[in-house]
Parts: C-alpha cells; sequence; structure tokens
C-alpha cells in the first residue's frame, strides 16, 4: 500500500541547477525526501544530480553544505576558466581520450564542468553513483536524452535514451548495456572493443546537457577569447548579414582548440556521437508487434525496420528539450508502477507547456497519464502548485504540478510568517520575466540573486506541504480500491 513516489525535473541551464537544490532542500526540511524512489533529470537538472550522487549519503544529510558547495562556484568569476592555458590544457587532454569523434563536444562538457561546477580534478564516473545506492539510501537517478537520426526532423525520429548508474538503454527496444560500457563497440549484442567509461564531466556535455546552453557558452568562450587576447581579425557583421543568428566574428586560429571553438559556434552541433551498441540486430516482424515496442512507436520510419537504429554505426544523442522538455519517460514504464509524480518545472517560456504537451504526448500513445485542462486566465495567474490525477484510470499517475513562479512568497519568508517591512525586498524574485537574472544565458549569479532562487524553491515545496500529502493519500486509496 505504500505509494511509489518519483520526482521528475526539466531542462533550464543553471537555473535548473539551482532550483532544484531548493526544492530538494524543500523536501528535506519536510521529512519527504526518503520517500522518494526516483528522480529524473534532463540538461541542467543532471548538473545538480551528478554532483550530489559524488556524496554516498546526500539525501540523509544536511543539503545546506553542498548548496554552499555549489554557492561559491555559481557565484564566483569565470574568466580564469577561458584562458589559452586552461584551454589548451584541457583540448590535449581531449585528444588523448579513446573517442576521437566526440572530442570537441567532450572538451565543450569539460569546459562546462570547470565553468560551473569546477570538476577539473574530478574522476566521477556514472557507474561510481552506485556507491550511492548500495544501501537504499538515495532515490535511483535516472539521466534522459534523446536518439535522433540527422536527416530527419525530431517530429519525424526520436527515440527515448535513459541513462542510471546501473545500465543505459532504448526504451522502446528494451535494450540496455552496462553504464560502465557505454560508448563501447558492440555487435549483435557482443561487445567487440571495450573502451575506457568516459568521466562524467565529458558526459554532461555530451549527453545529458542542454544544447542550447552549450551555444551560449561557446559564444561566451568565443567573445572571452576575443577580449582576453585580441584575435579578432575583420569587422563585426552588419545585423542584415547576421540576421536572428548569434553575433559571431572571424577567428583565425592560432592553435588546435581555436579551430574547435570555431567549428561548434559555425556549425551549430547539436548531437554527440557514441557507438551503437544495437548494431547488428535484425528488427523483425513479431518484435514489431510487441507491446514494448508498440507504445514508444511514433516515428514515421517504425514500418520500416531496416532504417530503425540498429543499422547505424553509431547513435546521435541529442538534448529532450528539442523535442518536450521532460524527463517523463522512464518513470511511465508499467515496471516502475509511479504512484506519484513531483513535476518540477525550471523550463523556458510557457511554465505549462511541458506538462501539457507532456499529456498529449502520452495520451497519444496509449501509455496512462492525467489531461491537463488550464485556462488562459490560469495560465497567466500561475499557482505555486497543483494536482493533477484520473480518478478513472488507476494505472495514471497523480502528477504535483510545482511550475517556478514567485506567489505567496513576496509576502512570507516561510510558510505561515509574515515579512516585515524590511523583508519585503527579499521576497522580490523575478523568475518570469525578460530582465530576470535567471534566464537560460546567465552562468553567474550573484550571492543575493543565487540565495534568493534557493531560498524561493524551497519556500514553494514546504508551503504546499498539505497538497503533496493530499496527492499521497489519493494514491494509497487508489491502491487500495484497485487491490480490491
Amino acid at each position: 500500500q505504500v505509494p511509489v513516489v518519483a520526482v521528475m525535473t526539466t531542462g533550464g541551464g543553471t537555473r535548473a541547477l539551482t532550483s532544484l537544490l531548493g526544492n530538494l532542500l524543500g523536501l528535506q526540511k519536510l521529512g519527504l525526501l526518503d520517500a522518494i524512489s526516483y528522480i529524473t533529470g534532463s540538461s541542467g537538472s543532471t548538473w545538480t544530480l551528478s554532483h550530489l550522487y559524488q556524496n554516498t549519503d546526500w539525501s540523509h544529510k544536511d543539503l545546506s553544505r553542498q548548496i554552499g558547495e555549489v554557492r561559491r562556484h555559481m557565484t564566483k568569476c569565470k574568466l580564469s576558466c577561458f584562458s589559452l592555458e586552461s584551454l589548451k590544457k584541457r583540448y590535449l587532454f581531449c585528444c588523448n581520450l579513446a573517442s576521437p569523434y566526440t572530442m570537441p563536444r567532450r572538451s565543450l562538457g569539460f569546459a562546462l564542468s570547470l565553468f560551473l561546477v569546477n570538476s577539473q580534478k574530478n574522476n566521477h564516473k556514472l557507474s561510481d553513483e552506485r556507491q550511492a545506492l548500495s544501501q537504499g539510501r538515495n532515490p535511483l537517478p535516472i539521466y534522459m536524452i534523446l536518439n535522433i537520426k540527422e536527416d530527419y526532423s525530431l517530429s519525424e525520429f526520436k527515440e527515448w535514451v535513459e541513462f542510471t548508474p546501473y545500465e543505459v538503454g532504448f526504451l522502446k527496444y528494451g535494450a540496455f548495456i552496462r553504464a560502465e560500457d557505454f560508448g563501447s563497440e558492440f555487435f549483435m549484442g557482443r561487445l567487440m572493443k571495450k573502451l575506457p567509461e568516459s568521466r562524467i564531466c565529458f558526459m554532461k556535455g555530451g549527453v545529458l546537457q542542454c544544447e542550447y546552453l552549450n551555444c551560449i557558452c561557446m559564444y561566451c568562450v568565443f567573445n572571452t577569447i576575443q577580449t582576453l587576447h585580441g584575435t579578432t581579425k575583420g569587422d563585426e557583421p552588419s545585423s542584415s548579414a547576421c540576421g536572428p543568428e548569434l553575433e559571431t566574428y572571424l577567428v583565425d586560429p592560432e592553435c588546435g582548440i581555436m579551430g574547435i571553438i570555431r567549428q561548434v559556434l559555425s556549425e551549430r552541433v547539436m548531437v554527440s556521437k557514441f557507438y551503437n551498441f544495437l548494431k547488428g540486430f535484425q528488427v523483425h516482424n513479431e518484435y514489431l508487434q510487441s507491446k514494448s515496442f508498440c507504445i514508444w512507436k511514433d516515428t514515421i520510419l517504425e514500418n520500416f525496420p531496416n532504417q530503425l537504429t540498429e543499422t547505424a554505426k553509431f547513435i546521435c544523442l541529442a538534448d529532450t528539450a528539442g523535442y518536450i522538455d521532460i524527463s517523463y519517460p522512464p518513470l511511465m514504464r508499467p515496471e516502475r508502477k509511479v504512484d506519484v509524480v513531483l513535476h518540477l518545472n525550471y523550463s523556458s517560456g510557457s511554465q505549462t507547456s511541458p506538462l501539457e504537451e507532456a499529456s498529449k504526448y502520452f495520451l497519444k500513445q496509449g501509455i496512462p497519464f492525467p489531461k491537463i485542462h488550464m485556462s488562459e486566465e490560469e495560465k497567466k495567474n500561475l499557482k505555486e502548485c497543483y494536482i493533477f490525477e484520473d480518478t478513472e484510470t488507476p494505472e495514471a499517475p497523480i502528477v504535483v504540478f510545482f511550475p517556478l513562479v514567485n506567489d505567496t512568497f513576496r509576502k512570507y519568508k516561510e510558510p505561515g510568517v509574515e515579512r516585515s517591512l524590511a523583508e519585503m525586498a527579499q521576497g522580490k524574485v523575478d523568475v518570469s520575466s525578460i530582465f530576470s537574472p535567471y534566464c537560460l544565458s546567465s552562468f553567474t549569479y550573484t550571492e543575493d540573486e543565487f540565495d534568493k532562487l534557493i531560498e524561493l524553491t524551497s519556500y514553494n515545496i514546504q508551503n504546499n506541504k498539505n497538497l503533496i500529502l493530499q496527492a499521497l493519500n489519493s494514491a494509497i486509496e487508489q491502491k487500495r480500491q484497485h487491490k480490491r
């Protein structure tokens, strides 16, 4: 009768990284963090998860210390990360990696890890996170990504891929390999050439990190190098020539790393390539009729098995935000039997869009999920928390939706504790306007901005304790009735 509870997070760059810490702190203060079985993430929220899971007992220790560590890196100047000496060292290190075809993106991942959480001397790997799970004291982290084909749009072809510390695999095919073998060469299910497991800082840049963040970050690198080292040749291009694209400069590379930076900027790299562990398998008719395959059957190539993933030498992985900014799919696998999902939203644009799009997608696929009904007026004046459930479909999870908004926090510093006049300024946290300091292109916060976002997201969880408990009680009642 105990409900299975999951936390589902979206992307959102450093805003997601910081907000997730605040939300988890709020759950910890309510004593609900140890009730969570799964935490899923994509893009920016994966930075938080991979940082937390380096501590084997993180959910049972005061999160304030780890938040303080992230705060120290998020509020410091990042220019030293982009000195020519620092970039050259990372470039030379990446040249020695076993998978040279992903080297530019791996180099970018290394740069981003220094940029955000200073992982220069961190040898942490995805499989190392098993240590934090061996005693069952922390939720299982699940990282979400898409496999795509470069010749097709995301509406035409995409396949959900999940990463956990134990395995990496495709939901559609039910095919998984050990996490430490990801990136190695396989043929017909056999390991042909074992390659060293990548450090997770490369995975963040290549697989788990937001593509938009990558482009913006490289743009920052580009302009920083120009400013610091005077490598600009020519004038700034006119606005008519640039159109809606990011403004760039013509740089004559004087070393390898400069060439990589220009390549990433000019080609707008959107995928990371890794050896395809499904290579050599044959998708036959009986397989196409299998139930697990059919629920994820949503591309134009489903009736052409010889054009699906098993024929490709490489898989091309891209950020989920290019399609729907969610990490729901692993939780929708019937084997996980998730009863309650805490949807923590950090994406840009409409706060309700990821949830609405997820609902439409799952209902179209025949996957039990609540229907989302919100009026335009409700969307304009969002509250801190909503509950969505389908009482007629017990297999559908109850969704507790937390948009990133500043509502009652303006007047209350803690649930039920009003602010004094002197404290009203602390309640002014802009998370929605175009002038917000928490936009996707922001990589450095002031100490005040960081603290306010942590306090806001922690408060929003604590202030809605009753709604969370209501969802848990509803799940218990549904399980009782379904059992009868």
